[in-house]
């Protein structure tokens, strides 16, 4: 992944559930981009294990819920004390539990997906909002989901929590641009994490979400990445409030 450039080099990003999955590889390829990289994450030995395996260079490892407004006050006064600013933040937290239908939903699971996946990304937007406002500058990219934008059986709280990141981002990204802050989201379809893995795993499952994609196979990470990494650049700066669909192809056809 080294081999494309995104001028990020000494840029201060913070990468929520930066310890495994999507997260991590977005981290791993922010240090090899030269930034300076904070990831948190809620279990300690998540975040020991990620810090072993990611390449060097200058990370910090914060334990904290993002859908706890203490934790992530405690995060991001561990990151103005460490590297006084903050020039992108990704949203990367996300949680899915398979439910069922809205009408045999308990409050209890609608809430925690809610709480983790629109909750955690408001209060971290929030945060990194008011960091950003004073410098007149800044990236916010949040992990978004297809699921967001089409009815997914099993996924439908996760789907309207993630519809509403994408209208916190066009919210913010008008907002914010005042203040020079671009604030855009990428959705991808299935990707090859543990996350997906009950999915992917399945073969019956997998020819079947395979059929819908034109390029023929599920994301792997470094699909997601990119992206990310591209609107956390400055060869962005003219692009705020769009959701970046990363599915190969599946929602043009």
């Amino acid at each position: 992944m080294g081999e494309m450039q995104y001028a990020l080099k000494d840029k201060v990003a913070l990468v929520t559930g930066g310890s495994r999955g999507i997260g991590l590889e977005i981290a791993r390829a922010l240090l090899e981009q030269g930034a300076r990289v904070v990831i948190c994450g809620r279990k300690q030995e998540n975040l020991d294990a990620a810090k072993d395996i990611l390449p060097g260079g200058d990370l910090m490892a914060v334990q904290a819920h993002v859908a706890r407004e203490a934790d992530v006050d405690r995060l991001f006064a561990a990151v103005a004390e460490r590297h006084s600013r903050l020039d992108v933040l990704v949203n990367n937290v996300g949680m899915n539990l398979i439910t069922p239908g809205i009408a045999d939903t308990d409050l209890n699971l609608w809430q925690k997906i809610v709480e983790t996946n629109l909750n955690g990304t408001f209060l971290c937007s929030r945060a990194a909002a008011r960091i950003m406002r004073v410098r007149k500058e800044g990236k916010i990219v949040s992990v978004s989901s297809i699921a967001g934008r089409k009815a997914s059986p099993g996924m439908g709280v996760y789907g309207i929590a993630k519809a509403g990141v994408e209208m916190l981002t066009r919210v913010l990204a008008s907002e914010l641009a005042g203040f020079n802050i671009q604030v855009n989201a990428v959705a991808p379809g299935m990707v090859r994490t543990d996350f997906s893995k009950p999915f992917w795993s399945d073969e019956g499952i997998y020819r079947e979400v395979v059929k819908t994609v034109p390029l023929g196979r599920i994301a792997e990470p470094g699909d997601v990445v990119h992206p990310v990494l591209f609107l956390a650049s400055p060869g962005s700066s003219f692009i705020t409030g769009q959701t970046i669909v990363v599915d190969g192809g599946a929602s043009a056809v």
